[in-house]
């Protein structure tokens, strides 16, 4: 993986995140709570993995078994 693609993965990561916490809490003003949870639950979760999968690509990095490219 190049160091750009993962930089911009980074912050779209951080984005979703955001995004699902405005998400949910614009739309507690209008529906019910757990209603705002199941609305941001997807962005939440797609924020997960994509996490999840930055931090193994870190891992590897480091470790030197698949190295970031330039």
């Amino acid at each position: 993986m190049r160091r750009n693609t993962f930089g911009k993965l980074a912050v779209l990561a951080l984005g979703l995140v955001l995004f699902s916490f405005v998400l949910m809490g614009l739309s507690r003003l209008v529906v019910s709570a757990d209603t705002a949870r199941l609305l941001s639950a997807p962005t939440m979760l797609t924020a997960g993995v994509l996490v999840v999968f930055l931090t193994g690509q870190s891992v590897l990095a480091v470790t030197g078994v698949r190295p970031l490219e330039e």
